[in-house]
């Protein structure tokens, strides 16, 4: 592993409550790297409900040039971004903010692609990230193989179509790719909470 991702692994570890007691990070930052092969030619991307980082700090790292936004509604979360950017060296920008609040500000439609990993369901995660990504851009949404197809037209997306991509922290592992043909309506995302309590029939 990259001395970089290493470190970074470690300081998940030694930060409470970012990953299950006793498990190993590694293969957690490892996981995050499936999605290199997806992002193409792609300059900027948000990490949506970003958590400890995964996987936008991994793929800043293994592509420098890569603009990178980590959005993350939890205040101890975001302090622990900013503190593992700075530690780390890399230049990131922290967002601390529901997408639900974000997706009408001035991240929607700015970036190449939206990324998340166990944020939500597809529906759910779609609605949440699909604002924030340009006509032409995409999501990738890392899921397990059973996560079924959806069609994100109300959001200005195309038909899902899954990927596998097993790795060692996730077995049965996939991609789900959702690109994104037209602007959102504004109607998108719901109010907070919504877009959970009562996803879309997508």
């Amino acid at each position: 592993m990259d001395s970089k991702l290493a470190q970074y692994a470690r300081l998940l570890s030694s930060w409470p409550g970012l990953i299950a007691r006793g498990e190993d990070a590694e293969p957690l930052v490892e996981d995050s790297l499936a999605l290199l092969p997806e992002l193409g030619a792609a300059g900027s991307l948000i990490d949506v409900g970003a958590g400890g980082g995964m996987p936008g700090i991994p793929l800043k790292v293994a592509l420098p040039r890569l603009r990178v936004t980590l959005l993350e509604s939890d205040h101890r979360k975001t302090a622990f971004l900013q503190h593992a950017a700075a530690v780390l060296g890399i230049d990131v920008r922290v967002v601390n903010e529901r997408a639900e609040a974000a997706g009408h500000g001035p991240l929607r439609e700015s970036f190449d692609a939206a990324t998340c990993r166990a944020l939500a369901a597809l529906p759910v995660a779609a609605e949440l990230c699909l604002p924030f990504v340009r006509p032409g851009g995409r999501l990738l949404a890392l899921v397990t193989e059973a996560e079924p197809e959806i069609d994100a037209s109300r959001l200005g997306g195309g038909r899902s179509r899954l990927i596998l991509a097993p790795t060692r922290a996730r077995r049965r592992g996939a991609i789900a790719i959702v690109e994104k043909q037209a602007p959102t309506p504004p109607d998108y995302p719901r109010r907070p909470g919504v877009p959970a309590r009562r996803p879309l029939g997508i």
